[in-house]
C-alpha cells in the first residue's frame, strides 16, 4: 500500500478578510507526480505555499514527515523545509553574488549535513546529470534561463528532499527548454522522488500521475492519469485537454 507523505485537512488561508483557500483537503502519496492546475487567482500557488509551510495557514492542518506544520515554530518549519523539501520556482531566485556551484551547495551548507568537499562532490554530480557542470564556476549572469532552471533543480535536490515542489517551473522557458526540464523531473519521479507542480501548461500537466484542478480557492475536480513512463505524451496531452474542456475549464 502506497504511503501518504503529505495530508492537508481543512486548509484555509485568508488575506485581509478575503479567503483564498476554503477548507481544502489534499493528500500526496510517496512517489506520486501531481500537477495542480486552475486559472490565475484560483489558489494554486497559495496551496503550495501553505502545504510547504512557506506561508502560515489561517486554519486547518498539514501533516508532513510525521509532524503537524501548524504546531511548528518558524525556526522548526525552516529546518523542516531545508532538510526534507526541494523548491523550484518560475524564476531561479539564485544569489547573484555566488557562482552557480555555490548556489547549488548553499542549502546543504546551511543544513550542515556534510563537509564542504563532500557537498561540492554531490553538487557537481547533480550538475553533471543536469547538463550544467561546465557552468559550475560561472556567474548567474553567464547562463541562459533554461540553464539557470537546471541549476535550480540541482539546488532543490542537494539535501535529498522527500518531496520536490514547483511553482510554474517552466513558465519562463521556451517550449524546448521546458520539455528538457520536464524530462529531468520525470526521470527524478521515476526514481522515486515525489513531485508536486503548479502549472498553467497542459503539456506539463500531461506528464503527471494525477491532475488537481482548482477554482475560487477550492479543488473542484481531479483526474487520475496513470503513470507517464512508456506512454505517448501527445496522446496524454490531447486526453487531458479534452477532459479540461469537458469539465468546462
Amino acid at each position: 500500500m502506497t504511503t501518504t507523505i503529505l495530508d492537508a485537512q481543512g486548509l484555509t488561508k485568508a488575506f485581509d478578510g478575503t479567503t483564498v483557500l476554503h477548507a481544502v483537503d489534499v493528500q500526496v502519496r510517496a512517489g506520486e507526480f501531481i500537477a495542480v492546475m486552475g486559472p490565475s487567482g484560483s489558489g494554486k500557488s497559495t496551496l503550495l505555499h501553505n502545504i510547504s509551510g512557506t506561508d502560515r495557514m489561517t486554519a486547518g492542518h498539514v501533516l508532513f514527515a510525521g509532524q503537524d506544520l501548524a504546531t511548528l515554530s518558524r525556526k522548526e518549519l525552516a529546518r523542516l523545509r531545508l532538510t526534507t523539501m526541494g523548491f523550484i520556482f518560475q524564476q531561479g531566485h539564485l544569489l547573484k553574488n555566488l557562482n552557480l556551484l555555490d548556489n547549488v551547495v548553499l542549502p546543504a551548507y546551511l543544513a550542515g549535513t556534510a563537509p564542504r568537499t563532500e557537498l561540492d562532490e554531490r553538487a557537481m554530480m547533480l550538475m553533471e546529470r543536469a547538463g550544467v557542470a561546465q557552468l559550475a564556476h560561472r556567474d548567474v549572469s553567464e547562463a541562459s534561463g533554461g540553464q539557470l532552471q537546471r541549476v535550480g533543480i540541482c539546488r532543490a535536490l542537494i539535501n535529498r528532499p522527500t518531496i520536490l515542489l514547483g511553482d510554474e517551473p517552466t513558465g519562463a522557458l521556451d517550449s524546448t527548454a521546458a520539455a528538457e526540464i520536464m524530462d529531468i523531473l520525470g526521470e527524478l519521479n521515476a526514481e522515486g522522488t515525489t513531485v508536486m507542480l503548479v502549472t498553467h501548461d497542459a503539456k506539463v500537466a500531461a506528464r503527471a500521475d494525477r491532475v488537481v484542478y482548482m477554482a475560487d480557492g477550492l479543488i473542484v475536480a481531479e483526474r487520475d492519469q496513470g503513470r507517464y513512463a512508456g506512454t505517448d505524451l501527445d496522446q496524454r496531452h490531447a486526453e487531458l485537454a479534452a477532459w479540461l474542456v469537458g469539465q468546462g475549464f
